[in-house]
């Protein structure tokens, strides 16, 4: 079954909204093994809005749309369907009660506007929508699929998850799609495809895609066919080859982020702790904390970004900064072990470097980065060339330093 989604607004055009209702709608129909060939945006005006819908019904079978199914009146959508489908808006009185009652829950009087809401299309079916006064608008005929969702993200979210998906679930026709992720970090893209080129064919029927990102880069499988277990076994295939090849460079096979492997190793061992960050401006710590339950292995950090701040707070020796400067490994070195001992952890990682866009010398250039780790055993230091830009650098240098922490507790070199 082909798929296509359209998202109705002159804010999604301009870009004063961003359109994350047409991503979210893919990933759910996707899962349903429905095959989404395209995605269109059509601004409020009635004339393109018709071509929109005729051309997506004469090349796909489902077409999902959203937004325009408000009161006011740039809210076409409703008059569009009339005309595309040749129907007449039916005023609704069950409808309107309901809307009715949901303004008066809330302690508020409904404007008279919204009972526009309660004028829907003749013989189409409805969407309930309970938690705005929009419901969905469903025509389903001569072998096309067509659902009108309201533009409110989390209204659209909800509508998907619990109408839509139920009922397109029940349609002949769906394929069987079977997913794998591979979450890989600490290795650039080209340099994995060097490795994996070599590996046998992927199974026919799944396919690999390359997602990179400044966190690292996610290997994507894609499974598709007819039989559930023939599918489940060409993807295992796959990813067991992937696996055997790039081991050290995975961190999860599931939509964990870093930090939460770090702190389920971190509590599997008993241990805690500590950051130092300079130029990433407590990042790191951010990232670390946003894991519920993290204050059972992160003890705390240090934002030491002037220089008297690392002397102070982490002991980091005057002579050190003065002779190799704040940004090396000497000072990083300092800082890992130095909040390691302030706080109390077991394991310390520091981060210092040039973020950019400016501060840059010959000898160091802009995204010179220096991260450290102190444990029980020692201290470690890497030295990256990041690159100019400031937040891309940051964020890099934040995973780099959560993957060495990793690292360390697996005992991978």
């Amino acid at each position: 079954m082909i798929a296509e989604i359209l998202t109705i607004g002159d804010e999604l055009l301009c870009g004063s909204r961003i359109d994350t209702n047409a991503a979210y709608i893919a990933r759910r129909l996707d899962l349903l093994g429905l095959d989404v060939r395209y995605k269109s945006t059509a601004g409020d005006n009635l004339d393109l809005l018709e071509e929109a819908i005729n051309l997506a019904l004469r090349r796909v079978d489902i077409i999902i749309a959203t937004g325009g199914l408000g009161p006011t009146d740039d809210d076409i959508t409703k008059k569009v369907i009339c005309k595309v489908f040749k129907r007449n808006l039916i005023f609704h009185e069950d409808v309107l009660a309901e809307i009715e009652k949901r303004f008066a829950a809330r302690g508020v009087k409904m404007p008279s506007i919204n009972q526009n809401q309660a004028l829907l299309p003749q013989g189409a079916g409805f969407l309930p929508n309970r938690i705005g006064s929009a419901l969905g608008i469903v025509i389903d005929e001569q072998g096309k699929f067509f659902c009108a969702l309201p533009g409110v993200p989390n209204e659209v979210e909800i509508m998907v998850d619990e109408e839509l998906a139920p009922l397109l679930a029940q349609r002949p026709g769906n394929r069987v799609i079977i997913r794998r992720v591979l979450r890989t970090t600490g290795i650039i893209e080209s340099a994995l495809a060097e490795i994996i080129r070599i590996l046998p064919k992927i199974p026919d029927g799944v396919s690999l895609a390359y997602l990179p990102s400044y966190r690292g880069v996610d290997l994507a499988l894609k499974g598709t066919g007819t039989v559930a277990k023939e599918v489940q076994a060409a993807v295992d295939t796959a990813a067991g080859n992937l696996r055997q090849a790039v081991a050290k460079y995975i961190y999860t096979e599931d939509d964990r982020e870093l930090e939460e492997i770090v702190g389920e190793l971190l509590v599997q061992q008993g241990k805690t702790l500590a950051t130092a960050e300079s130029c990433t401006g407590g990042l790191l710590g951010g990232r670390l904390t946003r894991t519920s339950g993290s204050s059972r292995y992160y003890r705390g950090g240090v934002v030491a970004y002037a220089d008297e701040v690392k002397r102070e707070r982490l002991g980091v020796p005057e002579t050190i900064i003065a002779q190799n400067g704040a940004v090396s490994a000497e000072t990083a070195e300092a800082m890992a072990s130095g909040v390691r001992e302030a706080i109390g952890a077991d394991l310390g990682v520091a981060i210092t470097g040039l973020a950019g866009p400016t501060g840059g010398t010959d000898d160091k250039p802009v995204g010179t980065t220096f991260i450290a780790l102190a444990t029980p055993a020692g201290l470690t230091s890497e030295k990256y060339i990041l690159g100019r830009h400031r937040e891309a650098n940051r964020e890099r240098a934040v995973t780099i330093a959560l993957d060495m922490v990793r690292k360390a507790l697996l005992g991978l070199s």
